[in-house]
């Protein structure tokens, strides 16, 4: 005879609101400023200054610009995640020892993303410069279809920012330049989650309810600083600071069939540092350079909201990337460039199978071409490797275990970015 299974729906919806939050807090910093920097994995970029878009990095290395600059880019960011030997059970609270079980692999869990860009700096003086630009410095998206198994751990995770700059730089003199400025940005975040209640018999989904649909955004204000070090026209060092801002998006959060309307969520985003160097031989037509960047992610402590207080505890790591690259002057209207990053992953011993995130390494080329002295093409790709992560999620409902899914995670990326930049 079949056992009839009646769940709370408030309950259980409440239980899975709390497990489901928990990826929103992988690493989701991007590296999208320029096509220079992506075709050399970003190594040297605080200081390389080649286009106007190295105010991203570094304040301080406008005061290397003679001219006004203005570098106007788009990178397109396609992402392969899949889901591999992954199982997905779920326990009924009425009857104990009476659940469901299925595979739950998936294999375009991945999406396309476009981040544009823009950089201007404009000297006023041989001792000053300043600048403005708009792009991103943090975004994720993934999305898992009504055919994956675990909905409450799938459906729609979607993070995006947009980072407008205003910075300015003063050079002390031949050899140490400082800058700064401010960051205003604007961060928006959309989450959905389903709880699918399977049937013990068949499998067949005998009731659903909307676990989590928040849609939420707001403004954060930032800061940075930056010095360059100017050993001589051919070997240079930079070093610089970006604050970032806790964030406070308001929306209107549903969960646990409770709805608040203009509820406040808080985000705390890492501070980041980077220290890069430059160094192109007398008379060669080839350049080394290299970056250490540090990302504070171990500021992602907790997700809060005004209205239900913390939502979520998280156990990130703070993370260092390490990049080196070179580049060739072909010729005066052929630069090559190439490069390669060790990326440490944000997450430490909590993992998700929503946003999966792991130790990278990027394997990146490029390349400009000059039309003139005050025009230049550049394009630049790169192919970034994941690793393989073993995941176990589990949600837990008066300390009893509601539903548990377990799998294997990676993720690959390709990153393309087309750049033009013109000198004024």
């Amino acid at each position: 005879m079949p056992h009839k299974i009646t769940f709370k729906k408030s309950l259980i919806a409440s239980a899975l609101f709390f497990s489901a939050l928990q990826v929103n807090a992988a690493g989701f910093q991007l590296n999208a400023q320029s096509a220079t920097g992506l075709g050399r994995a970003f190594a040297g970029d605080a200081v390389i200054a080649d286009n106007a878009s190295v105010m991203a990095r570094n304040a301080a290395a406008m005061a290397l610009f003679e001219q006004t600059e203005l570098s106007l880019g788009l990178n397109v960011i396609a992402t392969e995640i899949d889901v591999s030997n992954a199982s997905y059970q779920q326990q009924h609270l009425i009857a104990p020892g009476v659940g469901y079980s299925d595979d739950s692999n998936y294999s375009d869990a991945g999406d396309t993303s476009l981040a544009p860009n823009i950089h201007l700096i404009v000297p006023i003086s041989e001792q000053f410069a300043v600048g403005a630009n708009l792009y991103s410095n943090f975004g994720t998206k993934t999305e898992f279809d009504d055919s994956f198994v675990g909905s409450e751990y799938g459906g729609l995770t979607d993070v995006k920012s947009i980072n407008l700059g205003l910075a300015a730089s003063y050079r002390i003199n031949k050899q140490w330049s400082v800058g700064g400025g401010l960051d205003i940005i604007y961060g928006q975040g959309k989450l959905e989650r389903e709880v699918k209640v399977y049937s013990p018999i068949n499998g067949q989904v005998i009731q659903s309810q909307e676990a989590l649909n928040a849609d939420a955004s707001g403004f954060g204000l930032g800061f940075n600083l930056g010095t360059v070090f100017e050993l001589d026209e051919n070997n240079r060092f930079g070093l610089s600071y970006h604050y970032s801002p806790e964030l406070e998006a308001k929306g209107d959060i549903s969960f646990g069939g409770n709805t608040s309307k203009d509820d406040t969520l808080y985000m705390p985003l890492p501070d980041m540092a980077e220290f890069s160097g430059y160094h192109r031989l007398t008379d060669s037509l080839f350049a080394v350079h290299y970056s250490v960047q540090w990302i504070g992610w171990s500021a992602f402590d907790t997700l809060d909201s005004k209205a239900f207080g913390t939502i979520n505890e998280y156990q990130w790591k703070d993370a260092m990337h390490f990049s080196l690259g070179g580049t060739y002057y072909l010729s005066n209207n052929w630069t090559l460039r190439a490069g390669y990053m060790y990326d440490q992953s944000a997450q430490d011993k909590v993992t998700s199978i929503s946003v999966p995130d792991s130790d990278r390494q990027w394997f990146s080329a490029g390349f400009s071409y000059h039309f003139s002295n005050d025009s230049s093409l550049d394009v630049g790709a790169t192919y970034l490797l994941g690793q393989d992560v073993s995941v176990t999620e589990t949600t837990e409902m008066n300390k009893v275990e509601v539903s548990r899914i377990t799998g294997t995670t990676h993720a690959n990326a390709i990153l393309v970015a087309v750049q033009y930049s013109h000198r004024f």
